[in-house]
């Protein structure tokens, strides 16, 4: 099977995308149908914050055409608060999803820990009751920390097909370098941006993401999905570097890198 790449962005609901982005005058209802003529998948951030609405998905689905895809960040329940994953968020996030189900529209379930989350024993073992409170979901797991870069947790990974998301960050002492591993059919590839100088310290959040990929830093990108094509059957890429519509742009651009290997029968666009 030739793999299917699917690229997009982290979010697609940004007043400062209308300029750069969205034509002029364009209603925040109309955002999604702009953006899907454009992009064929979309990352889901605003789930994190609050616990997504069946409702509210399936009115996204209805603007989107047939072969669109939705990655749906998972709620904070699940991934920082403390006690996280109680049996009451599963259902309740799981029972918001149908609409996505039922429409073949969800590519699966990002769950990104954040950086204090370090590999340990009891960390492995709350990545097991995630996978049991989502069992029949594809489910992408994004380590920030850098203790988790072992044959030992790629392994485990495998064992329970939990995707490994593979990241582009600053070079900085124990953030994840850009590593990609093949451990399920899918692969996930979230690009945040190289800004060191905001990653750590910023006065408004957006700072940390205010960064533009140039061609040269996108076609590093290109031997990665070389290799992981002869091995996963669809690669997801989401641009994280929101601000002002650069993941949009850049989104755009890597697909005109990826044309090359489109042509040569490597990998297939979604159509």
């Amino acid at each position: 099977m030739v793999p299917i790449v699917y690229i997009g962005t982290s979010g697609f609901s940004y007043r400062d995308w209308v300029g750069p982005v969205y034509p002029e005058g364009t209603k925040q209802q109309d955002f999604l149908s702009f953006y899907a003529e454009k992009l064929p998948m979309v990352e889901l951030n605003f789930s994190y914050y609050r616990m997504p609405e069946p409702a509210m998905l399936e009115r996204m689905a209805s603007r989107t055409p047939e072969h669109f895809q939705f990655i749906v960040k998972a709620h904070r329940s699940l991934t920082h608060d403390e006690p996280k994953g109680k049996k009451e968020d599963f259902q309740q996030y799981r029972q918001a999803l149908a609409p996505l189900l039922e429409e073949g529209k969800l590519a699966c379930v990002l769950a990104q820990f954040p950086f204090s989350f370090k590999y340990s024993r009891s960390n492995v073992a709350y990545l097991e009751h995630l996978r049991e409170g989502l069992p029949d979901l594809s489910l992408a797991v994004e380590f920030r920390n850098v203790s988790w870069l072992s044959d030992e947790v790629r392994e485990f990974l495998k064992g329970k097909e939990l995707v490994f998301v593979g990241v582009d960050e600053p070079a900085l002492k124990g953030l994840m370098p850009s590593v990609v591993w093949d451990t399920a059919p899918l692969a996930y590839i979230r690009l945040h941006g190289r800004n060191k100088n905001k990653w750590w310290q910023h006065d408004k959040p957006h700072e940390r993401y205010d960064y533009y990929y140039e061609p040269q830093e996108l076609q590093e990108w290109k031997d990665k999905i070389i290799g992981l094509a002869r091995r996963v059957n669809f690669i997801f890429m989401a641009f994280n570097n929101h601000y002002q519509g650069k993941s949009f742009c850049n989104a755009l651009e890597m697909y005109e890198i990826l044309q090359e290997l489109k042509e040569g029968n490597s990998i297939e666009f979604p159509t």
